[in-house]
């Protein structure tokens, strides 16, 4: 029976964990939308809203701009409090001592990830912004690592991430590849640049950009008929790197997934019953 009792527990806690995982998604998204619709300071105080506790703010003054930006903090509460429960879950019922660190790590990065939101509306900073979106990623792949860690598949999962040193190597180099890309991307948005370049695939018209100083002023000179802010050579460079960056995601990924079948290996199979 207590078997069967701890079992159940467990279930409960993966789903649990699960569903975390998906607010987390949730509030990922409703962070791209403030950003992509510019209101990340459409509410200028915090952790109070124009002045209102931000749970009582009033329902009707949740228009235009307010409404994103207030969305996003109320889904970032909710995130905190169920990142919060599912640390004291673990730390309360699964016996792996790493596992309830994960937790404990989970809790500090939701708390430190919600400070970098409000400085970010309260210093006016571009920097703490990409900070703060590159934590957000890292965050949710911590929250999917605890609920594959706490599935009943899991043994499968560490099968594959056992069964040789070179895959694990490729696993953590593609990891690194997306993060790095992650990173570029959140840089190029929150510099608000993420246009920096106006033709895909080429750079315009080139396979590798001219930045010289009389290219840029022409590059501009074009932008502006067209109503488009000024680039800097860096910024060019920085959305090249960018694309360089998805061609090593891309590699990394098809690197992996042949190795994993050369050494009949299937990542998804043991995943199929979390």
């Amino acid at each position: 029976m207590r078997s069967i009792a701890r079992s159940r527990t467990t279930l409960w806690l993966n789903r649990f964990a699960w569903f975390t995982a998906f607010a987390t998604l949730l509030l990922i998204c409703s962070g791209g939308m403030v950003t992509s619709k510019g209101v990340g300071l459409a509410v200028p105080d915090w952790p109070t809203t124009f002045g209102y506790n931000m749970f009582f703010f009033p329902f009707s003054k949740w228009i235009g701009g307010i409404f994103f930006e207030h969305t996003h903090r109320l889904i970032a509460s909710t995130v905190g409090l169920l990142t919060i429960i599912l640390a004291v879950w673990l730390w309360l019922v699964d016996p792996r001592r790493w596992v309830r660190v994960l937790g404990v790590a989970a809790g500090a990065a939701v708390i430190l990830q919600g400070v970098l939101g409000g400085l970010r509306v309260t210093m006016l900073k571009d920097e703490i912004g990409i900070f703060h979106a590159c934590l957000a990623q890292a965050f949710f792949g911590l929250i999917v690592v605890i609920a594959l860690v706490t599935s009943q598949s899991w043994r499968a999962v560490a099968a594959v991430a056992g069964r040789g040193k070179s895959l694990r190597v490729i696993t953590l180099v593609t990891t690194g590849f997306i993060y790095l890309q992650l990173a570029l991307g959140a840089t190029m948005r929150h510099q608000h640049r993420d246009l920096a370049i106006t033709d895909f695939p080429t750079a315009y018209g080139q396979w590798i950009p001219d930045t010289s100083p009389a290219a840029i002023a022409k590059i501009n000179a074009a932008r502006d008929t067209i109503a488009m802010s000024d680039v800097s050579a860096a910024q060019i460079w920085l959305q090249m790197a960018h694309r360089f960056g998805a061609v090593l995601v891309a590699i990394g990924v098809i690197w992996f997934f042949l190795s994993a079948q050369r050494e009949k290996i299937c990542p998804l199979r043991g995943l199929s019953t979390a």
